[in-house]
Parts: structure tokens; sequence; C-alpha cells
């Protein structure tokens, strides 16, 4: 069995209650936006050399992301490409969010990533299981990768 499927199953044995499952939809992609919202705002300092490239994109949020994409493509080069697209829409999304905000964007996405944490825990409450970061923190990079990983086998893609 290969390493992706073992830990997409292992994550998945403490989210098999329908509310659960539907808390995680709605909060792991919040979860993950925020966070990237949050790196996005850390000044770029020694990135600034890139500007002429990145334009104001130049933050921290891309060399984080760029890491993630790696440990994404040993996982799985498929699941790889989609966490990658939807990364690349957080890191827009949060850009287009921070130009529009009458408030710093960092704020905004604190607040999701506590309210999305709390709606977490309560999915768990009512699963009766520890969420799997608890075990292994490997699995708060494995939670978006696993309903990535729903979406393709819905559309009928290999992962």
């Amino acid at each position: 069995m290969r390493k992706v499927d073992r830990l997409l199953d292992e994550y998945g044995e403490s989210h098999r209650n329908p509310l659960n499952e539907t808390i995680h939809w709605v909060c792991v992609p919040a979860i993950f936006f925020s966070i990237i919202g949050v790196i996005a705002c850390v000044p770029a300092g020694p990135m600034a050399g890139l500007e002429p490239w990145l334009g104001n994109q130049a933050n921290w949020a891309f060399p984080v992301l760029l890491v993630l994409g790696i440990y994404y493509v040993i996982l799985s080069p498929r699941l790889a490409v989609g966490m990658v697209l939807f990364s690349a829409a957080c890191l827009v999304g949060a850009g287009l969010l921070a130009s529009r905000l009458p408030v710093p964007l960092w704020g905004v996405c604190l607040g999701i990533f506590a309210v999305a944490w709390v709606f977490q825990f309560l999915g768990h409450r009512v699963e009766g299981k520890k969420p799997s970061f608890l075990k292994d923190v490997q699995f708060l990079l494995i939670g978006p990768a696993w309903l990535l990983h729903h979406l393709y086998k819905k559309i009928g893609l290999r992962y």
C-alpha cells in the first residue's frame, strides 16, 4: 500500500460521522486559507528583491507553499497538482481580500482560524474520536489532501 493511501485511510478513520465530515468540508479549507493569509501578511524582508517578478505576492506564503508542494509531490504527484491549484487560489484570494478589507487581513484570518478550529473540535466531539493530528502532526497536511482525494474519486481521477 502506498504511503498516501495509508495516511488517507488513517485520517478517514476519525472522520466517518456525517456531521463531522460536513464540518471538515467547510473548516479544513477555511483553516488552510487562513494560514496562508496570515503567512502572506509577514513582510517580505529578504524576498523584497523578488518584487519585480512577484509584485505584491512577494511574501512568505510563496516559499512556504513551495515546500508544501514538494511534500504533496512526494506523497502523490496527482494530488499535488490539485493542492498547488488550491494553494494558488488561496494565495490570490488572500491578496484580493487584503486589497478590499477595511481591516488587516491577518486579523480576519486569525478570526477564521479560531472559529474553524472550534467547529473542528466540535465535529470530533460528535465523532467521538480525537483529531488525527494529535497522534501525528503530519495529519494537519493530510486533511486538505483527504478532501481533495474525495473530489478526485467523485470525478473519476486517480490520485
